[in-house]
């Protein structure tokens, strides 16, 4: 098979002119830089648990580009076009990408949370009333948009995603109405195993007739939060997601350094090794997170 993308976190093979293969490494990534770190068999449980949720929206009427998993760390999806804009007459409009990230938020933490203590977004825009505290619910899910195929993902409006990008309102609404759906099949799923669906991100393509269906991957520690139920309800954030990883960068002041020289247009500080300790806990962490959100056996 001929390789055609290496990313961050997965290989993208070319299996025939309409199949793709996507194989898992187990590479790990945070602020878009890959940490020089190997976490053992977190591929897999990428690749398997993207297998479920995308088994679970068939089974809810949703369509996917899901095909098959040929191992444990691959799966193969229909092949369809990246396209920076989507300017293009209704003819075209068939196996194509979105060229957008969509982005649903349940409680408030992570970026939300920066933003919300810096002013970059209101109480208000967010529906809150009271006073904003970190991990609390939203009175409503809070669906957002940004740029797919720039440098640096950039948050968008849906205005500016229609007459920039070339996407239809009607697109949108189905994306978000799709979005929600699938948030309430994965909460309630995890629900079941003690586990609390924060926030996450999904992508969008339309098949061959043109409809929408969800692409990529999606519901596992790299896009999505979880927190643990019980600790939550004691007043306790455990994070069961890449942002364990996140926090421990931020804890080294990394992240801190990273974002000056972002800022600065300054060169970028290499990001450092994990520790032995975190490697293995966070293999852990992906592969019992497996289990808990699957109830399946790793």
């Amino acid at each position: 098979m001929k390789l055609l993308v290496k990313g961050k976190v997965k290989e993208v093979y070319e299996s025939d002119e309409d199949t793709l293969r996507f194989r898992f490494t187990d590479q790990i990534s945070v602020f878009d830089k890959i940490i020089p770190s190997l976490i053992p068999r977190k591929g897999e449980s990428l690749c398997r648990t993207s297998a479920f949720w995308f088994g679970l929206a068939k089974e809810n009427g949703m369509g996917t580009h899901f095909m098959g998993m040929p191992a444990p760390n691959e799966m193969d999806v229909k092949r369809i076009r990246q396209m920076p804009k989507m300017d293009m007459p209704d003819s075209d409009r068939k196996k194509v990408m979105l060229p957008l990230e969509f982005i649903c938020r349940h409680y408030v933490a992570g970026s939300m949370w920066d933003r919300l203590k810096s002013g970059k977004v209101s109480k208000e825009a967010l529906g809150i009333t009271g006073t904003p505290e970190y991990g609390m619910k939203l009175p409503e899910p809070l669906f957002e948009v940004t740029t797919k195929f720039e440098e640096f993902d950039r948050p968008v409006t849906f205005e500016e995603a229609i007459a920039s990008l070339g996407l239809r309102k009607e697109e949108l609404d189905a994306a978000r109405e799709m979005t929600l759906k699938m948030d309430s099949i994965i909460a309630r799923e995890v629900g079941a195993r003690g586990l609390l669906h924060v926030d996450g991100k999904k992508e969008f393509g339309l098949d061959s007739e043109g409809n929408l269906m969800l692409i990529d991957t999606f519901g596992t520690a790299d896009e999505d939060r979880f927190w643990d139920a019980k600790a939550y309800a004691d007043g306790r954030f455990v994070e069961l997601s890449k942002e364990y990883v996140r926090q421990y960068y931020r804890g080294t002041r990394y992240h801190e350094a990273l974002m000056e020289a972002r800022e600065a247009g300054q060169a970028e500080p290499d990001i450092p090794e994990l520790p032995p300790q975190m490697i293995e806990d966070t293999a852990e962490l992906y592969a019992k997170l497996f289990e808990r959100m699957t109830g399946q056996g790793f």
